[in-house]
């Protein structure tokens, strides 16, 4: 099983990025895919996660109006499109699958309750 994150980068406040997490090794569609982000010092937190069966969403509060997930099941891909990236963006972002109570798992902050994490990739939003 792998879940490679790519598209991270230094971006300029109000600026936009969008990150991609591609699966393998694992039916794609039998999962939900969430993207969690962890700044310096602070704990790991949910940013939003899709069911990849029926595109149903979740959106943590620091996603909620700036940020859009989407799941294209053709190429077993999740993508996070970020807009308006204020400074407190700047974090590693992992993106994690998981199989059972998805929709629980998100809302609560699951960490733990995930089934597969990728290596992240890190965002940086500075002038």
């Amino acid at each position: 099983v792998q879940l490679v994150e790519s598209g991270g980068g230094l971006v300029q406040p109000g600026g936009s990025l969008r990150l991609s997490c591609a699966g393998s090794g694992f039916t794609f569609g039998d999962y939900a895919i969430g993207w969690f982000r962890q700044a310096p010092g602070k704990e790991r937190e949910v940013v939003s996660c899709i069911n990849s069966g029926d595109d149903i969403s979740y959106y943590g509060h620091s996603a909620k109006g700036r940020f859009t997930i989407s799941s294209d099941n053709a190429t077993n891909t999740v993508y996070l499109q970020m807009t308006n990236l204020h400074l407190e963006d700047t974090a590693v972002y992992y993106c994690a699958a998981v199989q059972s109570n998805w929709y629980l798992v998100c809302v609560a902050n699951g960490v733990d309750d995930m089934d597969y994490w990728g290596k992240g990739t890190l965002v940086t939003v500075s002038a």
